[in-house]
């Protein structure tokens, strides 16, 4: 199905409860500026999904490094990184409707979050793909909301933008190579080469985020816009993961105080201390 009107399309991306609802096409929407009840809605509690993709509250752990040439633990670390990707998925379709279409600025910012969500919608469908591979469709195993459970504390494209685009997606930039790099080490190059799609996605979606935060921040440094931006209980330590790819970040536009401060930030959250997964 191909949706002309963006917020009918975001509408059923972010309510519809298949998997077919989540991957409409965004392809020939028409843009048009609207008045801002129209074009704001409230954030709903969750998004639609069927029953079984609904968010469990049942715990699941990362399979660990050591048992990820194991098929099955492949599938569980490919469902994990499918299910991020439906969250953002989500999320976008969520800004679309939440945030209003009255200038040309706030129709561009959304023509960002329409091509950031086409891609997010490609990489959920090749880890779906290459799960199927070994025998698991996305909802056989428990899926967590902790993406979506930060939307509730999101109100303005600044803080949507510091939560997706220069936190989760930055995390992402390490997450992605670090992990192509060990499958590839185990001998799955088609898992590594859909990381490899990833990566190079994600330093555009972070460097579009850079972009907008750039054209808001006014006269205050990027980083410090970043934190004042944050929702609560989400800290820059989130925007990492176990290996800090400095490269990438200097591709997506950061700047070297920005990238500095970000690689030295450290919290108190054990969820956070991502190095330390590398042992495991």
């Amino acid at each position: 199905m191909i949706c002309t009107e963006v917020h009918e399309f975001a509408k059923r991306v972010l309510f519809g409860e298949t998997i077919e609802d989540k991957l409409t096409s965004p392809r020939e929407i028409i843009w048009q500026k609207t008045d801002r009840a129209h074009s704001c809605l409230p954030l709903p509690k969750e998004p639609g999904r069927a029953p079984n993709l609904k968010f469990s509250s049942e715990t699941i752990k990362f399979p660990r490094k050591a048992s990820l040439g194991d098929k099955q633990q492949k599938a569980k670390a490919l469902h994990f990184f499918a299910n991020h990707e439906l969250l953002a998925i989500e999320m976008l379709a969520a800004a679309l409707l939440i945030f209003p279409s009255q200038t040309d600025e706030e129709i561009g910012f959304k023509k960002t979050l329409v091509a950031t969500l086409a891609d997010e919608q490609r990489h959920f469908s090749l880890y779906c793909q290459r799960m199927n591979d070994f025998g698991v469709s996305f909802g056989d195993f428990p899926i967590n909301d902790f993406f979506w459970d930060k939307m509730q504390f999101v109100q303005t494209r600044s803080e949507f933008s510091s939560l997706l685009s220069l936190t989760f997606e930055s995390a992402n930039l390490d997450f992605s190579l670090y992990y192509s790099k060990l499958f590839r080490s185990l001998g799955d190059e088609s898992t590594a080469k859909i990381l490899d799609e990833v990566y190079k996605d994600e330093i555009r979606h972070v460097g579009a985020g850079v972009h907008w935060m750039n054209q808001w921040r006014g006269d205050k440094s990027l980083w410090h816009y970043y934190l004042e931006n944050l929702p609560q209980l989400v800290t820059p330590a989130r925007a990492k993961g176990m290996e800090f790819d400095h490269n990438s970040r200097v591709r997506a536009g950061l700047d070297s105080d920005f990238i500095e401060l970000l690689e030295h930030y450290r919290d108190e959250f054990a969820i956070t201390q991502r190095r330390e997964w590398k042992n495991t």
